[in-house]
Order: structure tokens, then C-alpha cells, then sequence
């Protein structure tokens, strides 16, 4: 009896398991994925290292630092700074990360070169090596010479990896390694130079890592080091994707419960047009426990079904994430395929048809007999104990299901009180919708116009379930669509021609003159000259740094205690700042107090106000300041920001170095500048934004890819869901077009009636949809992706009109049999 009902249904059982299939096929694609990344993060953590820990510092170690590094006896060691490098060849210019190796490094994988001899070679034989894709861009080989600072050295071979490096890093400074007892002739560490200093080891499996860093990482951080296991750095990687991930579990989420509703929508109008057929069965003497199995058996079995085929969707689907985010990845990802997605993939297919359409499938246990004669739908009602518990039911699996998505149960309970609560206005929406036209029905208006009205409150109207349906599909859709904006609003890079497109670092102040000279006689402006002196905090509020660092109930973040700040002195406030709290000071004279402006980030994280005082220590100098300003600095933008400034009149005799910026209109003038300044300037470094800007466009284009093929995917699944709900709903107005046709109405008047019918639940349904979303949005934007939400207009322009059109049309669509055919054969062939 299943399979032959199923056969007679089924193009409504066929868009029911479309529902199924594509929230299935989302869940799948993104939690193998997930599951892969990481998987290889993990058994690849030393690898993505080299080593199992390193100690480094960003300056040359203190005495204390340099004798516990030597008591852990380092395998290898390096010094690590990014500089400008010419190649003599053909003139060529370009910024790249310098490495002065010394040791075996690294300890697991390993170093690629062409030839892969020089690998091992490069250090004894004293030669370089050089990125791969740089000797190309550059058309130098092996056997050319590079001239990084004052030494010139020839190049052993091209390096094609190294591990700890990702595509993002190389392509921004690409690496040039050599060794270690040429940087001395480079002459290039001077200062204010940013320079690393790393120490790698290898130890035995048997030694606690984690012990190691809670014992010594205290000790280093007072001497200005840092200790990382290949443990926490795999970690931070996998931090790294932390919002993408975020944003994938939301769509994966939303497509199965985008799914859900698709099932329990379609199989509620699905079986109340059922129940008349029920009741004769039982008239013949069918039992309730037959009536009701030959239902469950065929939504069971479309579950299973619909649940393999979205599985196997989703499996090929996952296929194309490390293709994408491969610039994202610092390894190469490997997809391994498992039986485990297709269980969870049946598992949850079974799960979703079954639950959500278990309250349709329970009014089959209370048809009675008597119901062949009765109009009355809610004559076999079920009673109200058992559809709690179903409702209690379905709460439970999705907060679990949540729950398994993102790990957080404040987060899941969150996510299902959220679509609960908007199920639950949708419904009063609606309800109070049917009230409102029942109350104040406009007896005036046309005939047809009084028609559709009377078809919203006028028993088996359908009012409830679709604008559920319509307001849930579309407050998921348009909370997808909000979701993306937030995470995309982060790729728009601005790169407006007329603000600064080069910057030259590292400026001494002896060389400014000629700089200045070196630009201009480029016809090139100097757009800015920014002064930068580098200091540490000394106290905070009274508090010295040293006590600070040992107390445990601080109210100040760590990385405070030991940062060397870059501040600068200047007399106005920069385009990307905003005055918050007090007074700015342009100018002081020699004797008054050092009134300074802090960031608002670094207000938080000192716990310092306007008044409180801050002791510097400027190159061995204590200098005492109090805070006069607050500022907000819009980090996001490519320009030089401060967290201190201090006012003029202070820091003119501090030790200091130099930032100009200038403008280039094209690649030319830029390849131009950059080979004189380096010729002329081995210790500058030059940043071109231009490539930079490019570089990040192009990553951010993949990564925004993804996500737009996320959201068009869940999307997709809510338009089936949609086109699933309406199209089931003609089995409700067919009789009722027929009777209509029999008395005379003519066929534009039966389809104004139901094209005004479904434009009515279209809006209602698409406007609270997304009137929800906007709300719902808001509250991810600051308590999941912690960004700012600036709402678009497209949800109220194109998915409100188009929701409601693609509503209208499925409905009109819905009575296109009853205006081709005569009014008996429609009822006998719908029968």
C-alpha cells in the first residue's frame, strides 16, 4: 500500500526528498571538510613547524633569555627580517623575508629545492636560496648572484617550500634563506630594524611539551621571549579559519533546517488530504497500526533515499574546498573519504522525514471511521499530550544537532530559542493576519478580491502552514544573505589612487634629506614623513611592568607587559582616528606635563582612562606621560596607525627612525623608485600596496567564493522548500476551482482569485521573514563574528518581490489542470 500511494504521489514525494537531498548534501560537504582540515592539521602539526617547539624573540635575547635557550641545547637556529634585495643581473628590486639559518632545520619534512641537492648543501657551500616563483618573475638561475644589504652572494639553488611558510606569507615578503655567519656582512640589522631571533629544537617523544611551556614560558616572558609547541601553533592555525567555519556550520545548519521545514510543511498538507482515503481504509477494516505504518513506511523510505543521494551530493561537493582555500592552507589538504558521512547522511535523513513529519503522520492514528461523512478538518485531532511531546522531540534534536555543528551549547540553545521564537511570531503573525481580514473584511471590494480573502480564513485555508513555511524560508534565507554580507564586508579593500601606494620603512634620520631628494627628482610626491620611536611601558598607574607581570589578579593583558611600542609624535588627528574621550594636545612646551593619545584597544586592554599616568622607558630614558585622549583607529585600513602619539615637543631628540609614503601611477615608476632607493639605500624596505592589494584581492575573491556558494546553495534549498510547499497546497484549492468553473466562473476570475491569494501570503510571509532576519543578524554580527552589521537592501528589494512572484507563480501553476480541462475529468483524474 506504501509503495503503491508513493507511486500515485509522486511529484509531491519528489519535491519533499529534493528538501531532504540538498540540506543533507550541505551537512555532509561541510562536516567532512571540517573533519579533513582537521585531521591534517593534527598529523601534520610538526611538519607545519619543523620542529616540536621554538624559542624566539624579537630582539637579541637578554643574558637570563640566552641561558635558558643554551640550557635546552637548540638543534638549529636562525635570525629572520624582512629586507629589500636587488638582483644585479637585470637591476631588479624586490621585498622579501630574509632567513639566516644555521643547523639541520627543520627537524620534520622538509626543505624543496631545484636541485634538490642545495638543500643540504647551501650552508657549507655558503650560496642562497632563493623562492622559486621569485627567480622566475626575476629570470635569475642558479649560478646569479643576489645582493641582499652590502653582501653580494651567489645563488645555490630555487626553493619551492619550507615548513612553517604559507602561500599568503611568500607571495607578501617571499623567503631568501642563507647562512647564518653571512648576516654580520648584510649590515642590515640596525636600528629599528624588526628583526626574530628563533631557536629550534627536537626532543624525545617522551618529554611533556605542555609541562615545558607552563615551566618556562613565565620565565621568558620576563626576559621578552616567547616558547611555541607545535601543538599551540596548529591550534592557532585552526583559529585561523575560525569565521569561515562559523559562517559554513551556520549555512549547514540552515540548509537542513531549511529541510525540516520543506518536510514537515508538505507532509502536513500531504496528509490531510490523506485523511479522507484513511477513514474508508478504516471503513474497510484496516487497523490504526496499519493506516499509520503504510505512511510511515513511505516517508521512512524517502528519508533513507534522499539521505544517500544528498550524501553522495556532498561528498563530491567537499571535493572542491581545498582547491579553493589552497592559498588559505600552508599544506597541501588530503580529502580522505569515509563510510562515516554516508551513516550520518542516512542517519539524518531518516531522522528529519521521520520527526518532522511525525505530527502530520499521528492524525492517521486518530482518523475515524465517521470522518468519510464529516467536514470538520480537526475532527481526528490528536491529542494535545502527544503533540507536545513530538514538538519536545524535534526541540531536542536540533539543539543536538546544533550542538554537534558548533560545539557550544549557549550557541545551539541560542540558535534553537531563536527559530522557535520566530516560529512562533510567524504563527501569531498569521493568526492575527486571518483575525484582522475576518474582523474588518471589505465587503465593497470585487467579487474575485472577496474571493481570495475568504479563501485566507475559510475552512482548510492553508494561511498558517504557508506563511510559516514562506517567513521561515525567507528569514533563513535572509539571514544567509546578512550573514555573508558581515563576513564579506571585511574583503572590500579600499584603494582610492589618490592616497599612498608605496611606503618606505626604516628611514635613519641622516638619510631623510636624500630620500626626500631620491623621490622627488621622480616627479613623486612625499606624502607623509612619519617619525617612529620605539619605547616600552614602564608603569602603569603607579604600577611597575616587573610587579605587574607577577601579579595574578592584574586587570591587564599580558602582551601589554612586554610589547615594545612603535609610538610617534605628530600635531593632528589622522582620517582613520576618532576622538572618543578627552582633550587633543597638538603641541607641549619643554617643562610641561607629557600629555599623550592612546587607542581605544590599548585603553581596554591597559585598563587605563583620561588622567591616569603611564612611565615609558625610551631607549633606557624613563619619560612620565598622562593620558589626555582616547582614540578609535580604524585598524582595517592600509595606512600607518598608532596605537601612542604623542604630541610635538617631546620625542624630536629620541633616538628614532623614518616611514615615508609616496604615490606611483604604475608598475614602471614603482620598479623604477624601488631600484634606485635600494641601490642608493640597502637598509630601507619598501612596500609596494599594489601587490599587496592585488595578492589580497585575489585570496579574498576565493574565499568569498566559497561562501557565496554556500549561501546560493542553502538558498537554493529554501526555493525548493518553498516550491515544495505551494506546489503541495494545489490539492486544497482544486475542488474549490472546479465547483467554481461548474457555476460559471470564467478562468481569468479563477486565477485573479488565487494569484491575489498567494500574493497576499507571499508578502506577509517574505516581510516577517525578513524583518526577523534583520533582527537575527544584528545578534550574530556582535555575539558570533564579533563585526559590525551594515544591513543591505537586497533582502527587502529582490527577495521580498521575488519570493513573493516565485510564491504566485507555483500557485497559479498549481490550477493550471482545472482551466485546461473540463471540471469532471479534473476530479476524476485527481481522485
Amino acid at each position: 500500500m506504501a509503495w503503491r500511494d508513493a507511486k500515485a504521489s509522486k511529484v509531491r514525494l519528489l519535491l519533499f526528498m529534493a528538501s531532504i537531498i540538498l540540506g543533507i548534501a550541505a551537512v555532509v560537504s561541510i562536516q567532512l571538510f571540517s573533519t579533513n582540515l582537521k585531521d591534517n592539521i593534527q598529523s601534520q602539526s610538526k611538519t607545519l613547524m619543523g620542529a616540536d617547539f621554538i624559542i624566539d624573540s624579537k630582539q637579541i635575547p637578554t643574558e637570563r633569555a640566552q641561558g635558558i635557550i643554551d640550557s635546552l641545547q637548540p638543534a638549529a637556529y636562525e635570525v629572520n627580517f624582512v629586507s629589500m634585495v636587488a638582483f644585479p643581473k637585470n637591476g631588479g628590486t624586490k621585498l622579501v623575508k630574509v632567513r639566516g639559518l644555521e643547523g639541520d632545520f627543520p627537524f620534520y619534512g622538509s626543505i624543496e629545492t631545484q636541485p634538490a641537492a642545495v638543500a643540504t648543501t647551501y650552508q657549507k657551500a655558503g650560496g642562497a636560496l632563493v623562492d622559486a616563483t621569485l627567480m622566475l618573475q626575476f629570470d635569475v638561475t642558479p649560478g646569479d648572484s643576489i645582493k641582499i644589504g652590502e653582501l653580494t652572494i651567489p645563488i645555490a639553488g630555487a626553493l619551492q617550500s619550507i615548513p612553517g611558510s604559507s602561500a599568503i606569507s611568500t607571495s607578501v615578503a617571499p623567503p631568501v634563506i642563507i647562512p647564518y655567519r653571512f648576516i654580520a656582512a648584510t649590515d642590515l640589522l640596525q636600528f629599528g630594524s624588526r628583526k626574530e631571533y628563533q631557536y629550534f629544537y627536537k626532543v624525545q617523544d617522551t618529554v611533556n611539551l605542555k609541562q615545558l611551556q607552563d615551566q618556562l614560558e613565565p620565565k621568558l616572558d620576563l626576559e621578552n621571549a616567547d616558547l611555541d609547541t607545535h601543538t599551540s601553533t596548529t591550534e592557532r592555525l585552526g583559529r585561523r579559519y575560525d569565521n569561515v567555519g562559523k559562517f559554513l556550520n551556520l549555512a549547514a545548519f540552515i540548509a537542513l533546517l531549511l529541510g525540516c521545514i520543506g518536510i514537515a510543511s508538505s507532509v502536513h498538507i500531504y496528509i490531510k488530504e490523506k485523511l479522507k482515503a484513511i477513514a474508508i481504509l478504516k471503513c474497510m477494516g484496516a487497523s490504526r497500526r496499519q493506516s499509520f505504518l503504510i505512511f510511515l513506511i513511505q516517508i521512512a523510505g524517502i528519508g533513507i533515499a534522499g539521505g544517500l543521494v544528498g550524501s553522495l551530493i556532498g561528498i563530491g561537493i567537499q571535493e572542491l574546498f581545498p582547491y579553493l582555500l589552497k592559498e588559505f592552507l600552508p599544506f597541501t589538504l588530503e580529502i580522505t573519504i569515509t563510510a562515516q558521512p554516508l551513516i550520518i547522511g542516512v542517519l539524518l535523513g531518516l531522522f528529519m522525514s521521520v520527526l518532522f513529519a511525525l505530527l502530520p503522520l499521528l492524525r492517521t492514528w486518530y482518523v475515524s471511521p465517521l470522518d468519510v461523512l464529516r467536514v470538520d478538518e480537526n475532527s481526528s485531532q490528536e491529542p494535545r499530550k502527544i503533540r507536545l511531546m513530538v514538538f519536545g522531540a524535534i526541540l531536542v534534536f536540533l539543539f543536538l544537532f546544533s550542538f554537534w555543528l558548533i560545539k557550544d551549547a549557549l550557541f545551539a540553545l541560542a540558535f534553537v530559542g531563536g527559530t522557535v521564537l520566530t516560529f512562533a511570531v510567524l504563527a501569531a503573525v498569521a493568526l492575527f493576519f486571518i483575525r484582522t481580514v475576518k474582523r474588518f473584511f471589505p465587503k465593497q471590494w470585487s467579487f474575485t478580491a472577496r474571493q481570495s480573502l475568504l479563501n485566507l480564513f475559510r475552512p482548510n485555508n492553508q494561511t498558517v502552514v504557508l506563511v510559516v513555511a514562506i517567513g521561515l524560508g525567507t528569514f533563513l534565507i535572509s539571514t544567509l544573505y546578512f550573514t555573508k554580507d558581515i563576513l564579506l564586508a571585511k574583503t572590500e579593500i579600499e584603494n582610492a589612487t589618490e592616497n599612498a601606494n608605496i611606503i618606505i620603512l626604516d628611514i635613519q634620520p641622516k638619510q631623510r634629506d636624500s630620500v626626500t631628494e631620491s623621490i622627488t627628482a621622480k616627479g613623486l610626491p612625499v606624502l607623509s614623513r612619519t617619525p617612529l620611536v620605539t619605547m616600552r611601558m614602564h608603569s602603569i598607574n603607579g604600577m611597575p611592568v616587573n610587579e605587574l607581570r607577577q601579579d595574578t589578579t592584574r586587570q591587564i593583558r599580558g602582551w601589554i607587559l612586554n610589547h615594545e611600542f612603535r609610538t610617534t609624535y605628530r600635531d593632528t588627528l589622522m582620517p582613520s582616528e576618532k576622538l572618543l574621550e578627552g582633550n587633543w594636545t597638538p603641541k607641549i612646551k619643554e617643562g610641561d606635563p607629557v600629555i599623550i593619545s592612546i587607542s581605544d584597544n590599548l585603553a581596554e586592554d591597559a585598563n587605563l582612562g583620561v588622567g591616569d599616568p603611564v612611565v615609558f622607558n625610551v631607549q633606557g630614558v624613563l619619560m612620565e606621560t598622562i593620558v589626555g585622549s582616547i582614540r578609535q583607529v580604524d585598524w582595517a585600513q592600509m595606512q600607518l596607525n598608532f596605537s601612542v602619539v604623542f604630541p610635538e615637543g617631546v620625542l624630536e631628540q629620541a633616538p628614532q627612525f623614518n616611514v615615508f609614503t609616496t604615490y606611483v601611477p604604475n608598475e614602471e615608476s614603482s620598479a623604477s623608485l624601488q631600484r634606485d632607493l635600494v641601490a642608493q639605500f640597502p637598509n630601507v624596505t619598501i612596500i609596494d600596496l599594489q601587490q599587496v592589494y592585488t595578492l589580497v584581492e585575489d585570496i579574498l575573491d576565493q574565499v568569498s567564493w566559497v561562501i557565496n556558494f554556500m549561501a546560493f546553495f542553502s538558498i537554493l534549498t529554501g526555493i525548493i522548500v518553498l516550491i515544495g510547499s505551494v506546489r503541495t497546497s494545489k490539492y486544497q484549492r482544486i475542488k474549490e476551482s472546479v465547483l467554481l468553473r461548474t457555476l460559471g466562473a470564467q478562468n481569468k476570475q479563477i486565477l485573479r482569485i488565487a494569484a491575489l491569494e498567494y500574493v497576499f501570503l507571499g508578502l506577509l510571509g517574505s516581510l516577517v521573514g525578513i524583518v526577523l532576519a534583520l533582527v537575527s543578524s544584528l545578534c550574530l554580527a556582535l555575539f558570533v563574528f564579533k563585526e559590525p552589521f551594515v544591513p543591505s537592501l537586497i533582502p527587502f528589494i529582490v527577495f521580498l518581490l521575488g519570493i513573493t512572484l516565485l510564491v504566485v507563480a507555483i500557485g497559479l501553476s498549481n490550477i493550471q489542470s482545472v482551466l485546461r480541462s473540463s471540471p469532471l475529468e479534473v476530479l476524476r483524474r485527481e481522485g
